[in-house]
């Protein structure tokens, strides 16, 4: 037999083909289909239209050779003590010429296979083409969490069994970030974009890697020094331009790219990623479905953080490819306060806010934020449509590498733990408090704090609360870059106590797998998090966070209670509120005395961090729901 192959349909058909080739030359080819109708109770079914239909050919037209055909293969038919299939009227062993035969049969069964009844209890799954869209997507381009999400929620969803593309730019700087793309090709497709009042031409590069059609828009705006946002001097100021051209171009991507020979098409799920992909869902309602194109597509936008809203003058309205009577979706009015001066009437357009109104879905990265941007105080004057638009908003926590943070396994750090060995925690502890230059003390508590130095993450809190808690036998280490008054402070302190402050301005991934297996505790006091990372992060490495009561950072760490559980504790941690040096002292000055004081409870600690289920799948099973919902109702059409 040269060749089987197999298909399976779950509704309610199965259809089994063999073909190969027989003696002399003679092809034989037979198909038998299968349709069963459940009736009453478990073991009682019958099996309806059962047909074996063959076709043979000698290729020539005469008669067949003398020769016997070999048996065909029919796979799990039941057989009697001679061999016979049962139930099957078999093949005759030659024929002459080309003929066809149909057997049909009704057969009674009182017991089906083991597979069948397990196809019967499993729900059909719904398998989508799905269309990331966003400014960021790591390993090729990143500056914080939407790097990550978009460059790890992807592969967990082809592996899944989803067609999953990524479209990003192509990000070109002269410099050794280059090196990214090295195993991109294009395309050789090119698209035309109507934006900005001219026409634009782009185009598309691609990588398939882990499952993923990674696919880069190429266009000279995308080439120069400096992040995907901006550079030493501020945000670039044609990034409206930029990233509208991103849009359009993503919208063209599933009609004209032939990835694995062949289109995505237009039954697609678009997740808009933050306001640089926020135009995606007014595209599609404006520009493709009023002339039948994306007419069965649908739109999620996906909101990291809502500070950023892509607001730029009304004036630039014409600028982005949209009707005119499009206009009221994106219309945006400051407030009398927020104003430039008296003249200014505050008129804008805010192309988050169009993607809010319009998309199917709109999802943050945690259930917290979900709640938090409906609320005046963190909607950022978006609350009241969120609000209105609360039956279809949802929030999901992000998940992380687990591969790349393992502690059993991570190259960067000086030895390696788990759950069931935490000797390695101890060794990684001594060897970051050796190269820092700190006193190598293992039982003196270890603080640190990872992030951005800006408002947001809350380095004025720990600016604020250092002189005191300097006054404790305690060491502190923190990494990274930002505003320089920050920074400056960084190295002030650290020549203000030698023996027990580190500051590392910068950032560098092997020191913060350092840092984060090396400390006992992180503070995260973050004004608002969507979702957070760092505390996940330190979690998975029994390092105890210690958080801001907000956003993704209150969803993930649960508060330390030694006396539940019959005194065996739950919690992963401590959260404070209100933020405040203060109330961060307060619960540091708490976790430094459970460390010190009562160990078992601190391993109960350590390890409940490190059980807890942080992969991507789980957080891919969540999204699958949403993208369920998203198809349960019609488009937007005006």
């Amino acid at each position: 037999m040269g060749s089987l192959q197999t298909s399976t349909n779950l509704s309610n058909k199965s259809c089994l083909c063999v073909s190969g080739r027989g003696v002399q030359g003679l092809s034989v080819v037979r198909q038998v289909g299968f349709s069963w109708l459940l009736q009453g109770q478990r073991k009682s079914r019958k099996i309806q239209s059962l047909c074996v239909r063959s076709s043979f050919s000698n290729g020539g037209g005469g008669s067949a050779p003398d020769e016997k055909v070999s048996e065909g293969l029919l796979l799990g038919a039941e057989r009697d003590g001679s061999g016979s299939v049962v139930g099957f009227q078999l093949i005759p062993h030659s024929v002459a010429g080309d003929a066809t035969m149909v057997e049909c049969h009704d057969i009674e069964a009182d017991d089906l296979s083991e597979d069948a009844e397990e196809m019967e209890k499993t729900p059909i799954k719904l398998t989508f083409n799905i269309i990331f869209v966003t400014a960021e997507a790591a390993p090729y381009s990143k500056t914080g969490g939407l790097g990550d999400v978009c460059g790890s929620l992807p592969m967990a969803l082809a592996a899944r069994g989803h067609r999953v593309m990524v479209v990003s730019p192509r990000y070109l700087n002269g410099g050794r970030s280059d090196e990214k793309y090295a195993n991109v090709v294009d395309l050789d497709v090119r698209a035309t974009v109507h934006c900005f009042g001219s026409a634009q031409e782009v185009s598309f590069y691609h990588e398939y890697r882990a499952g993923v059609d990674w696919v880069f828009v190429d266009h000279p705006s995308y080439h120069r020094p400096g992040t995907p946002y901006g550079d030493i001097y501020g945000a670039f100021g044609d990034n409206q331009f930029r990233f509208t051209l991103l849009c359009h171009a993503a919208c063209e991507a599933p009609l004209v790219l032939p990835l694995g020979g062949f289109t995505y098409g237009e039954k697609c799920l678009f997740l808009a990623n933050d306001w640089h992909a926020a135009l995606v869902p007014l595209l599609l309602a404006a520009k493709y479905r009023p002339y039948g194109v994306y007419k069965d597509a649908r739109s999620i936008v996906a909101i990291h953080n809502i500070a950023h809203q892509g607001v730029e003058p009304a004036a630039t309205y014409k600028n982005l490819g949209l009707p005119p009577e499009w206009y009221a979706s994106l219309e945006w009015i400051f407030p009398t306060w927020a104003r430039a001066h008296a003249l200014d009437t505050g008129e804008t357009v805010n192309v988050l806010k169009g993607a809010i109104a319009i998309a199917d879905r709109i999802l943050t990265v945690s259930q917290g934020y979900s709640w938090e941007i409906t609320t005046p105080e963190g909607g950022y004057g978006l609350h009241e449509l969120l609000s209105r638009r609360k039956s279809v908003l949802n929030g999901i926590t992000n998940g992380i590498d687990i591969d790349d943070w393992n502690p059993l396994t991570d190259e960067h750090i000086a030895a390696h733990y788990s759950i069931n060995d935490l000797d390695g925690k101890v060794e990684c502890k001594t060897a970051l408090q050796k190269e820092l230059g700190l006193p190598i003390r293992p039982d003196c508590p270890l603080i640190g704090f990872i992030g951005r130095l800006d408002y947001q993450k809350g380095v004025d809190i720990i600016l604020s609360a250092i002189p005191e808690l300097m006054q404790n036998d305690v060491q502190f280490v923190m990494l990274g870059s930002g505003e320089k008054q920050y920074e400056g402070w960084m190295r002030h302190t650290e020549n203000l106590f030698k023996d027990k402050f580190r500051a590392w301005v910068g950032f560098n991934v092997p020191v913060s797998h350092r840092i984060t297996a090396g400390c006992d505790i992180i503070v995260m006091p973050s004004r608002f998090e969507p979702c957070g990372l760092n505390q996940l992060y330190a979690m998975r490495y029994g390092t105890i966070p210690v958080v801001h009561s907000t956003g993704g950072l209150r969803d993930t760490v649960k508060d330390f209670n030694p006396y539940a559980q019959e005194g065996k504790g739950e919690g992963t941690g401590w959260t404070f509120s209100p933020l405040s040096s203060e109330k961060l002292l307060d619960t540091l000055k708490v976790a430094i005395g459970t460390y010190t004081e009562y160990k078992p409870s601190w391993e109960g600690l350590m390890k409940r961090g490190m059980e807890r289920d942080y992969s991507w799948e789980n957080a891919a099973i969540q999204y699958e729901q949403v993208f369920d919902w998203a198809f349960i109702d019609p488009p937007y059409v005006r």
